[in-house]
């Protein structure tokens, strides 16, 4: 995405943002609500969606918005959307949602009217839930909004709370061994705010996952490991595709070579981590608030609490 400075509010709408998300986070459900979640082997998920917003590269204010619909456990797309945004609020460190979140909901209402029989059971946003400065992240504002469940997954781990990505933090990334190995994310407060997972046996960095809503941290985590063909879980990454190929077609930009990922079995994590297209950017403010089928095993130091 683009690489614009950090957004400018006045201090009254700054104030308006921090009331709204303190009245949304009263109503965040940290628990699993559904009778699938509580399955071993998730039965009955049958749906499994996943959302993006990839911008136009050089570009602060057009973007993409996207949502798939994933079939489980097959993992094949069975619905997407896609269209063209203008993102009017700033970015703002810890109120991504405010500038994503309007129109991600927008496509969750339209396939809801729509096609009511292909609404995903679970969201996957690319993004922090609890794990956030105010505890209510986008994941966790998608969630409740949407009144579905959703799940928080980050690519790197956003230091709040006394969490650091320090020495300790690399060397307990380095005992996370298998699939589905995870760590707690214990803030200094004493709460559990995420986990470290390893998605895949060929990607040595982890995912950071934590509740959005309507979902208990131990399921988010077991059910993240279990949509990953590769590190970046299936819903996530295919949204982020289809985000990119909408903006090529958009801008009538030329068609990028088609990775190997995409075109085989996948035997191992490619070193993207969803395969960048030409003419789309992660925006690297976004990725600082993000950041700044198989049974899965934890360590013997999982406690989620």
């Amino acid at each position: 995405m683009a690489q614009e400075a950090a957004g400018w509010l006045p201090e009254e709408t700054l104030s308006l943002w921090k009331r709204e998300q303190a009245r949304l986070k009263a109503r965040v459900v940290d628990r699993d609500t559904e009778a699938w979640q509580r399955d071993p082997a998730f039965s009955g998920l049958r749906r499994v969606g996943g959302v993006d917003v990839s911008f136009v590269k050089g570009d602060s204010v057009r973007a993409c918005a996207s949502l798939v619909v994933l079939s489980y456990p097959e993992l094949e797309v069975v619905y997407e959307e896609s269209r063209m945004v203008s993102l009017t609020a700033p970015y703002v460190s810890g109120f991504l949602a405010f500038r994503e979140v309007p129109f991600l909901l927008e496509l969750v209402q339209q396939l809801r009217e729509k096609e009511p029989g292909l609404m995903p059971q679970v969201l996957l946003v690319d993004g922090n839930g609890v794990l956030h400065h105010r505890g209510f992240g986008v994941a966790c504002h998608l969630g409740v909004l949407t009144d579905l469940p959703c799940v928080g997954v980050a690519k790197k781990l956003l230091q709040v709370d006394g969490l650091e990505n320090n020495a300790l933090h690399k060397e307990k990334i380095r005992l996370l061994q298998t699939r589905g190995d995870s760590f707690p994310l214990l803030g200094d407060s004493g709460t559990v705010l995420g986990m470290a997972l390893r998605s895949h046996d060929h990607s040595t960095r982890p995912l950071y996952v934590s509740v959005g809503h309507k979902m208990s941290l131990e399921a988010a985590v077991r059910l993240t490991c279990c949509c990953c063909k590769f590190r970046i879980p299936e819903p996530v990454r295919q949204a982020d595709i289809c985000s990119r190929e909408h903006i090529r077609k958009s801008l009538g930009l030329p068609r990028p070579p088609t990775p190997r990922s995409l075109t085989q079995r996948p035997v191992a994590c490619p070193r993207g981590d969803s395969g960048e297209s030409s003419g789309t950017a992660p925006s690297p403010q976004r990725q600082a608030d993000r950041t700044a089928p198989g049974g899965c095993r934890s360590t013997a130091h999982c406690q989620v609490g």
